[in-house]
């Protein structure tokens, strides 16, 4: 903890270095661990808003927010890393006047933010929250808007992650599982979504034709999950086949490709898992 001076000029001086060292030494210490690019960007907010879908938005008024919860911006990604130290000098003169200003007793008015989720984007006042983090105050006065989104935010923990949520909001337009189906079926590489979604389609399609009846895209996504997607989970984990998947909706993948592969029929039955499952132990041999 750095003792303070007791001048406020002095000591908002100091903190500035102090959090541009901070912000150099991070970033140093991402290129030593090999870390991805962006471990320490600031998250853009209409990338987010982007990759998630926007459905609206609600005031929220005057609040006090965790400053740890801040971590992303409107429009100001370049001048401030994640953890919204100064990545240059470029802010140097307005930062330090208002830190001096507020060290000398000067009220400063609230900042106003986004809320996604539990995370929060500067609209206005991204020196007053960096001068927060800078002075350790765990909360700041903020108006807040919350803005509603098609998609959870949960996850999001750098730009790179916003392929994969940009991915699902698609695949969730074409499939739209209820909430709790949803979070049943989930992927990990961002192209396998399409992929999913086009198995779907082809299968409410099929569906269509036998029953001789237009179903809607909601109707298709319930009895798909019900109809075809638990059931071959189920009937896989019977059968003892378990290959290395990261979920149960790549293990539907992989398992829907391979019955193709090997019948160039679309059914699923007990010949059809012993198949299968003789095909995934030749595999890991």
């Amino acid at each position: 903890m750095v003792r303070d001076t007791g001048f406020p000029a002095a000591d908002a001086e100091n903190d500035f270095s102090r959090m541009r060292r901070q912000a150099e030494l991070s970033r140093l210490v991402q290129w030593m661990r090999r870390q991805p690019a962006d471990v320490n960007e600031i998250l853009p907010f209409d990338e987010v808003v982007a990759a998630l879908g926007r459905t609206g938005e609600t005031r929220l008024g005057l609040q006090q927010v965790e400053v740890r919860s801040i971590v992303g911006s409107v429009d100001r990604t370049k001048d401030f890393d994640r953890n919204f130290r100064p990545t240059s000098s470029h802010v140097r003169t307005r930062w330090e006047r208002l830190a001096t200003a507020q060290r000398r007793g000067e009220s400063m008015p609230p900042v106003e933010l986004y809320r996604i989720g539990s995370m929060h984007f500067v609209i206005d006042g991204h020196h007053r929250v960096s001068i927060a983090i800078a002075r350790h105050q765990p909360v700041i006065d903020a108006y807040v808007t919350e803005i509603h989104t098609r998609i959870s935010p949960d996850g999001i923990n750098a730009p790179s992650d916003l392929v994969l949520k940009d991915h699902r909001r698609l695949f969730l337009s074409r499939v739209p599982l209820s909430d709790e189906q949803a979070d049943a079926v989930r992927l990990t590489d961002p192209p396998r979504y399409a992929q999913l979604a086009e198995a779907v389609e082809a299968w409410g399609f099929r569906l269509t034709q036998e029953i001789g009846e237009f179903l809607p895209r909601p109707e298709v996504a319930r009895r798909w999950f019900g109809e075809e997607f638990l059931p071959v989970v189920r009937m896989a984990r019977r059968a003892g086949i378990r290959p290395e998947v990261t979920s149960d909706a790549e293990l539907y993948l992989r398992l829907a490709g391979e019955r193709y592969r090997l019948f160039r029929r679309h059914i699923w039955d007990d010949a059809v898992f012993a198949q299968l499952s003789d095909a995934a132990r030749r595999y890991r041999r």
